[in-house]
């Protein structure tokens, strides 16, 4: 019940206001893609697609690594965390827009667009710190080998992953301290920061000043952290004696860079770009970037290229699957 108690302001604006004829707003109704009205069946497929692929592939991974004592690592550990975030974080949102896009019935209601805004900034906030927690396990597994064993032992992980989820709780509470009247259709497809801001009846230079800092503070340092692991990493596969071993350490960080890079940056321009040049059209077509395409891309990237996830899917498959080359 804590998180209820923790957003009471939305129950509120059911009432009037006592402002001449405004009246508080009690629902909101997406948009979703207005301009691309005749493509929205295909974006329903793909969207679909994307997120039964990303939930097959989460759920898959929790249930090797917990099933193989070998995999009971640090490493694991946060692949485990990550993956149960992912299908938290696409859950979220993309039912309720899978239904946006083929329904004429896109409202949703005050308290529901509250707790949907509340999640999907919780667990976004929480990946941006479990990603630099993951960074900093491999920059410890691959810099300082040695004392990797001490440095991240299981109390630690834990502590790691736990902070990863209460940043991410501890930063929402100011999400509905606006009052909304009158306008009440929602420019996107999920209730995000940016729209809402936009239909706020009052002046909303502290909620913007306060969207900046929260994105500085957990998505531009995290983003920050991570860069700096992976330089260093970098750095020691340079050292590496083996051009074999420098090719394969470079394809997975590479990988990894890569999906960084779609996350981060695809919320970087999002939440932290000037007000004066803030488009609604372009965060929609951003947007999938950071919920759906990089949830369906992190368990390929980060567990099903891994040799040790591929030899104990191809234990559990008979073989059928994963063939191993080496």
């Amino acid at each position: 019940m804590r998180v209820l108690h923790s957003l009471p302001l939305p129950l509120k604006y059911a009432k009037p206001l006592d402002k001449g004829n405004q009246t508080s707003v009690t629902e909101f109704i997406f948009m979703v893609f207005s301009q691309l009205v005749e493509l929205q069946a295909l974006l329903f497929a793909v969207v679909l697609s994307m997120y039964v692929v990303s939930l097959m592939g989460n759920v898959l991974i929790m249930a090797v690594i917990k099933a193989n004592p070998s995999l009971h690592t640090p490493m694991y550990f946060f692949l485990t965390n990550l993956s149960l975030l992912e299908i938290c974080y696409t859950t979220s949102i993309v039912p309720k827009m899978l239904v946006s896009l083929v329904s004429e019935n896109r409202r949703i209601s005050l308290w529901g667009c509250a707790m949907q805004m509340y999640f999907f900034t919780l667990f976004g906030i929480t990946e941006c710190c479990l990603l630099a927690a993951m960074a900093y396990d491999r920059y410890v597994a691959i810099c300082n080998p040695l004392p990797y064993v001490l440095v991240m032992r299981k109390g630690a992980c834990a502590q790691l992953a736990i902070v990863s989820w209460m940043v991410g709780l501890s930063q929402t509470s100011y999400v509905f301290s606006l009052t909304y009247c009158g306008a009440n259709r929602i420019n996107h497809f999920f209730c995000d920061i940016p729209p809402l801001l936009k239909l706020a009846c009052r002046d909303t230079s502290m909620n913007v000043l306060a969207m900046y800092l929260v994105a500085l503070l957990f998505i531009t340092s995290p983003f920050t952290l991570i860069l700096v692991s992976y330089l260093f990493i970098i750095t020691s596969v340079l050292r590496m004696p083996s051009a074999e071993g420098k090719l394969k350490a470079f394809s997975t960080c590479f990988s990894h860079l890569i999906i960084i890079l779609l996350f981060y940056g695809s919320d970087i321009i999002t939440y932290l770009r000037p007000k004066s040049s803030y488009s609604m059209e372009s965060d929609k077509l951003l947007a999938p970037f950071y919920t759906v395409v990089t949830s369906m891309l992190n368990p390929i990237v980060y567990s099903l290229r891994n040799k040790e996830v591929k030899e104990a899917l191809r234990r559990a498959l008979g073989g059928m699957m994963f063939p191993l080359r080496g």
